[in-house]
């Protein structure tokens, strides 16, 4: 009986070591998230499991820092409001050229409504597959959610796309009241479209009905029930749109017009006018001018003593 206990002691020893073993290659625990640490969120993965990271730092960008798209800005405004609010709202679409301020936009709608409950949620667009089990995780939250997808397209064959109709549209349960889906891209139907496909009675790879096809693309768009685009900035609104951070860096009216042609030429040489290069040229712009008085400082602090009327006369003597 005694010999029975110890080998039965033995292999319940070696059933530990070996689960100890297998855990080890299990993916860890998904971390709950900590709705109260921040007011946007990053979906990241460890080992296969998803998680929700805290962002803990956000840009300060306002609504009114946004010039030259007031449209566009007013319309996903007020879509914004209404889902806050609880009213019915839009999964929203924003295309158009870039650096036009489409992902700005969105950040800038977080600061206004966080305070009334809104929060975001940035998800890559590797990571898309995933969106069913992020819905799940924030359906029956008192937070009103915005999933972020930014600069998103995809290439023919990539069925990642999939998924995102689902969610959208495309499932037998209905999508959570607390979420909707707000995305940037510069494809307005997200994915390529070729001059061949515009010919319905014209063969395509091995489609036999094209046009099928193509309504397949064109499917995914059409389920964000509001599409927003955006144009490039013509000279004056590029301008103004550098006045205004110019402004905002503590520059005077006269530097902000002495920096005009500067401006002309910086998004001359990056062939755009756009909102992006109008901040780009600001910081620069405004960073060097507040730098030039600290360099003035150093130089005549370095700068040996002027020698005093008694000692230069003495050396005149000498």
């Amino acid at each position: 009986m005694t010999d029975l206990f110890r080998q039965l002691a033995g292999f319940l020893e070696r059933a530990e070591t070996f689960l100890e073993r297998i855990e080890t290659l299990l993916p860890p625990a998904s971390p709950s998230p900590d709705w109260q640490a921040a007011k946007a969120f990053r979906w990241r993965k460890s080992r296969g499991v998803g998680y929700l990271q805290a962002i803990s730092r956000l840009p300060a960008i306002r609504l009114d820092d946004l010039h030259d798209i007031d449209p566009q800005k007013a319309r996903i405004d007020a879509n914004t409001r209404h889902f806050v609010a609880g009213q019915p709202a839009n999964n929203v679409l924003l295309t158009g050229a870039r650096g036009s301020g489409k992902s700005s936009l969105i950040k800038a709608l977080l600061n206004a409504y966080a305070a009334e409950g809104l929060r975001v949620i940035e998800v890559e667009k590797g990571d898309l597959t995933d969106l069913p089990d992020i819905v799940e995780l924030i359906d029956g939250r008192p937070e009103r959610f915005i999933i972020f997808c930014d600069d998103l397209s995809f290439d023919s064959g990539d069925a990642r796309y999939k998924a995102l109709k689902v969610v959208l549209d495309g499932s037998i349960a209905a999508a959570p009241e607390n979420v909707l889906i707000y995305a940037t891209s510069n494809r307005r139907h997200l994915m390529p479209e070729y001059f061949a496909e515009n010919l319905e009675s014209k063969r395509v790879g091995e489609e036999i009905h094209p046009g099928e096809a193509i309504e397949e693309k064109i499917s995914l768009s059409e389920r964000f029930g509001l599409w927003i685009s955006f144009y490039p900035f013509d000279q004056d609104a590029y301008l103004n749109i550098v006045a205004h951070w110019l402004k905002s860096f503590g520059c005077a009216q006269d530097e902000i017009a002495a920096a005009e042609r500067d401006a002309l030429n910086w998004a001359l040489e990056r062939g755009s006018r756009s909102g992006r290069v109008a901040w780009q040229f600001a910081r620069d712009w405004a960073g060097r001018q507040l730098a030039a008085p600290v360099r003035a400082k150093r130089s005549r602090s370095k700068a040996p003593p002027a020698a005093s009327p008694a000692v230069r006369k003495r050396s005149r003597k000498a």
